[in-house]
């Protein structure tokens, strides 16, 4: 165990449950967590960089990572710390540790198009807790772009320890290995996740398992093995819903897939909004696939 990193494996980026009020149904969350872990899951990473962590309050947030750490422990537990501010997203950081984290994940300044030296300092910042940080790439949405070159530069000044990749150019794991061979690559976007994980990636952070848990870790691991005939079989059947670019989509995707396999009511409860036909029959299809193989 002394060799274990917790950002390695499928890490679930999870679905928050939420009572009728709005408020946070942490027993449901504990379940949740300690349910992705029986069927294969890794970790969970709570409170991640662009869901619901934003509005919830400093007490909610700090009760979402310990409620994950007393349901499964602080080891596999990887909290998004992002804030608008280094000083905040630091303070975040040292609750995680406090709470037994053992590593946190960080997005870049997202309030403005922070420039290299900003991105330095922020890093710079939380790396002072002292916990292993992931950095999170995500310029889609925060328009700051983590690019190999300000990634190795970050790994260099021992600001971070891997990336949770999400830009979609599976060319940049080459290029990372290149710059920096020891900071190691996570899966960000479910829908190149095969192509990530044969240039090596070192785990997953992904949303899709909190609906089908057995077959995202299934897929995964036959992936990083190199057993190639399993994982494209998997990959071409699941591979229509992780591609969707749409969140309303996804959330939704994941709501009747629960209800597929008995979990109504459960870790997640979006409002209802209808999927085109030819997505629900999408959907409906890859989780009785799934139910059939026992993996869901």
């Amino acid at each position: 165990m002394t060799d274990h990193r917790p950002w390695h494996g499928v890490l679930v980026a999870t679905a928050l449950p939420l009572n009728d009020d709005l408020s946070v149904n942490y027993d449901q969350y504990a379940e949740h967590c300690a349910w992705l872990v029986e069927n294969g899951c890794d970790g969970v990473v709570p409170n991640g960089s662009l869901g619901e962590y934003q509005v919830l309050t400093p007490e909610e947030r700090a009760r979402v990572v310990e409620t994950a750490v007393a349901a499964i422990g602080g080891q596999r537990v990887m909290p998004g710390v992002a804030a608008y501010g280094s000083a905040e997203s630091r303070r975040w950081a040292e609750q995680a540790g406090e709470a037994g984290c053992r590593a946190v994940m960080l997005l870049p300044p997202n309030a403005y198009r922070a420039d290299e030296r900003s991105v330095l300092a922020h890093y710079a910042e939380v790396a002072k807790t002292g916990l292993p940080v992931v950095a999170y790439n995500n310029p889609i949405d925060t328009k700051v772009d983590l690019v190999p070159e300000l990634l190795a530069r970050l790994h260099g000044e021992g600001y971070i320890r891997a990336v949770k990749e999400f830009s979609g150019d599976v060319r940049r794991a080459y290029r990372i290995a290149e710059l920096a061979p020891e900071l190691d690559l996570l899966i960000g976007a479910d829908d190149v996740l095969l192509e990530l994980a044969v240039a090596g990636a070192k785990g997953w952070v992904a949303g899709y398992p909190n609906a089908l848990p057995q077959a995202s870790v299934e897929l995964y691991h036959a992936a990083v093995d190199g057993d190639l005939d399993t994982a494209r079989s998997l990959y071409r059947q699941l591979h229509p819903l992780l591609r969707w670019d749409s969140r309303v989509e996804f959330v939704q995707a994941i709501k009747l897939s629960m209800d597929l396999v008995g979990r109504h009511g459960g870790p997640c409860r979006p409002p209802r909004m209808p999927l085109l036909p030819e997505q629900e029959a999408t959907v409906r299809a890859a989780t009785e696939k799934a139910v059939a193989a026992g993996l869901a």
